[in-house]
């Protein structure tokens, strides 16, 4: 049965006890507690930016009204466009029509409104500076309509419809029903695209203007039932300036009606909760609104004592959606700042996953106290743009909207059940490369049984591979691949500064990007991260890991502060890095020179040991606190290690070495990174292991190559998706990220 039907039942004993309304709906997305205190108290819901008021709303939708009528009503509007459509002057005609608005209507509202209360003045003042947008947009739509027909028919044409009270019945996905109403604004009409259009004023510019479409969007769906044809939906933001967020009826169809019914479905279970109850409505998804919410301080005391450990893993990405723009779709932008945006965001889908270890996304530890495995760095990245063009570029820590990555959600939960797997869709969350969906197995639900069905559901869902399934505390992730995958550029996270760190400074370097948009980077000095085990197949991106990790340290370091060794015995990942000045040596590439290398690294090791003896240090970092001429941090970068590998002899001498380094040389400010195509057992040796305790995974040609880079029984990089998609392991945690691309190699 459809989800949408326009009748209610006979029998009203299982829909919803009261109807709500688009606006509650708009709530709901952005903020699910902040809809609960509206409905239970009656509170103001609106997230307002700084400067923006309450106080122009009623007046801006009451003149707009009026505006409107006067159009159709007074004469000489008609008269401006009787001219041919191909000789109206849009500018012309947009000044004229702000002057009989402003003598008719607006200034005989002003000054009945300012005799009153001279206080309203300056919020009218900022009525009147919307208007100018929207009187230009409607000239616009009724001159291009002009083109069609004469000038009377053009504007009655235009607008069809404003302020008409609507209602309709939603079927559930539990069956039961709900009443839904709503007064939308406008309904104007296109002959150029022959399409209606639902208009929603705004005037403040909405913090997440998706949410703003979801309400539209409603109106769309019950006017398409009521005019029998499909209905675009757009919001007319008035201020600081004029921008119309349009979306068309086929974009909204395949994304967020698909999701107002499980939207109801979860408001009506939310407005059922009683504090102390476990399990309240969860938080917004974005934090930010928490800044310019409305009703901020009622919110904290209220929900004070509700949330529980338990909770935490569903607040994440609850019914969440973000009107950021991804560049893809047609959603449009228009009047003077015209850009584009997008309420799309595709997510075919990929992987499997099992093992011990469990995928966390970094920065989100369940360990509260700390005390557990140490969090990796995380890096806001540089928000700094640069002048190349690519289709896929993403802006750093960009949200990507999660509207149609919600409805994908909601679609794995209708597959499981087919499997008579019963679980809760608690949100997703939109990474450069996948989307992690978040589900909540039933109680009595084994999250085995769900990992088992991997195939079943790359068949059912038509992905290329299988989704990469693995419990978290408080919900399971199923990884699904984008369609519109982004890059993660390293100009964007790591930009050409002209500051260099000083010897004190963490040695940082970069991992990849997480859910968050964040970087994450490693620490050399860390214990748990100061050698590393690369491991990746043909096409996985580990050349170019190994290429933007190598420039994380070259941007950040002078050679004064860190000295490179590199091996590349195929000679092509490190070609443009011959000549750079932090160069310990010429680059390494043959077997002999390789074991002169690591002979010369132990060599050096042992020397700074003395020096650290003498000064009585324990460490590198306090040698250099004090010393005259601090000594530079070496970090050597292996590749293709297992191509040394073939000579027992070579394979015996580079072992010794890398056992003594990996043991001891972290205090001397010595660290290896050995990357392998082939992390074989016969090659990646349980003495190299033992001794290299960071691990990064890209994908593996098997599950046995996962299991070597990243121990135990855990297979899940044989199933990512390439290009740079990796495992960074932690511990005992594993983070999925995305590697930074260098496009050029600029120092």
């Amino acid at each position: 049965m459809h989800p949408m039907n326009k009748s209610p039942r006979s029998s009203s004993a299982n829909s919803g006890a009261n109807s709500f309304s688009a606006t509650q709906i708009r709530v709901a997305f952005e903020c699910p507690r902040l809809f609960y205190l509206g409905q239970r108290f009656g509170s103001m819901t609106a997230f307002l930016p700084p400067g923006n008021t309450s106080a122009i709303g009623n007046p801006f939708h009451q003149l707009a009204k009026q505006f409107v009528d006067l159009i159709i009503e007074e004469p000489e509007f008609t008269v401006l466009f009787e001219p041919p459509a191909d000789g109206l002057d849009l500018e012309k005609i947009a000044a004229r029509m702000q002057d009989l608005f402003y003598d008719l209507v607006f200034y005989p509202y002003l000054k009945s409104a300012c005799a009153e209360d001279p206080a309203k003045a300056p919020a009218l003042y900022k009525v009147w500076q919307g208007f100018r947008g929207l009187v230009r947009r409607y000239a616009e739509l009724i001159a291009v309509n002009r083109r069609y027909c004469s000038a009377e028919s053009a504007i009655a044409e235009t607008f069809v419809e404003r302020e008409v009270n609507i209602e309709h019945w939603f079927e559930l996905p539990d069956r039961s029903r709900q009443l839904v109403k709503g007064q939308f604004d406008n309904l104007v009409f296109s002959y150029q695209s022959n399409s209606l259009c639902a208009v929603e004023y705004k005037t403040y510019s909405p913090a997440d203007m998706s949410a703003q479409l979801a309400q539209v969007a409603v109106y769309s769906y019950i006017l398409k039932a009521k005019k029998k044809r499909a209905v675009d939906s757009a919001v007319y933001c008035v201020l600081p300036e004029f921008k119309e967020y349009r979306y068309s009826w086929e974009e909204l169809e395949k994304t967020l009606h698909q999701l107002i019914p499980h939207k109801l479905q979860q408001m009506q279970s939310w407005l059922r909760w009683e504090s102390p109850q476990p399990n309240p409505p969860p938080p917004t998804a974005q934090p930010e609104l928490c800044n310019i919410c409305s009703q901020k301080k009622k919110c904290q005391s209220f929900f004070e004592n509700s949330d529980s450990p338990a909770d935490t893993a569903q607040l994440v990405g609850q019914g969440s959606v973000s009107g950021k723009d991804s560049g893809k779709g047609s959603g449009k932008t228009s009047g003077r700042n015209s850009g584009n945006t997008s309420g799309r965001n595709s997510g075919n889908t990929p992987g499997k996953s099992s093992g011990r270890n469990s995928l966390k996304t970094p920065g989100k530890s369940s360990d509260p106290g700390g005390q557990g495995d140490k969090q990796p760095n995380k890096k806001e990245p540089n928000k700094k743009n640069t002048n190349k063009k690519d289709t896929n570029k993403k802006e750093p820590n960009q949200k990507e909207p999660s509207i149609e990555a919600d409805a994908i959600g909601y679609q794995l939960v209708e597959t499981l059940k087919h499997f008579k797997i019963g679980a809760d869709y608690l949100g997703a969350a939109v990474g450069p490369a996948f989307i992690r969906v978040r589900i909540k197995p039933h109680l009595g639900v084994k999250v085995a049984s769900v990992i088992k069905l991997s195939q079943d559901l790359q068949v059912q869902l038509g992905i290329a591979d299988p989704p990469l399934i693995a419990p978290q505390p408080g919900y399971v992730s199923v990884d699904l691949p984008r369609s519109d995958r982004q890059t993660a550029f390293f100009e964007d996270y790591i930009p050409l500064e002209k500051s260099r760190s000083n010897h004190l400074n963490p040695a940082l370097i970069a991992i990849g990007v997480d859910l968050d948009g964040q970087l994450v980077e490693a620490d050399l000095s860390d214990p748990n991260t100061c050698h590393f085990l690369v491991g990746g197949t043909t096409g996985s991106g580990k050349s170019e890991f190994l290429r933007s990790l190598l420039l994380s340290l070259l941007r950040r370091h002078s050679k004064e502060h860190m000295q490179i060794a590199l091996v590349d015995p195929k000679r092509v990942t490190f070609p443009e890095f011959e000549n750079i000045p932090s160069l310990y040596s010429a680059i390494v590439k043959d077997s002999e020179n390789a074991i002169q290398l690591m002979t010369d690294l132990v060599a050096e090791m042992e020397r700074r040991y003395q020096q650290f003896e003498s000064a009585g240090c324990p460490n590198i970092n306090t040698y250099n606190q004090n010393a005259f001429r601090p000594l530079p941090r070496i970090v050597t970068i292996f590749d293709e290690y297992a191509d040394f590998m073939a000579d027992k002899e070579t394979c015996k001498e580079l072992e010794t070495s890398i056992k003594r380094l990996g043991a001891m040389a972290r205090a001397a400010g010595i660290h290896l990174i050995i990357a392998t195509q082939r992390p074989e057992a016969k090659v990646v040796t349980p003495v190299i292991r033992s001794n290299l305790p960071g691990r990064v995974a890209l994908r593996t040609a098997s599950e046995a190559d996962s299991k070597i880079v990243l121990g135990g029984q855990e297979t899940a990089a044989a199933y990512l998706l390439g290009k740079g998609d990796l495992l960074y392991q932690v511990g005992s945690q594993l983070h999925r990220l995305q590697s930074l691309f260098a496009q050029t190699i600029e120092l």
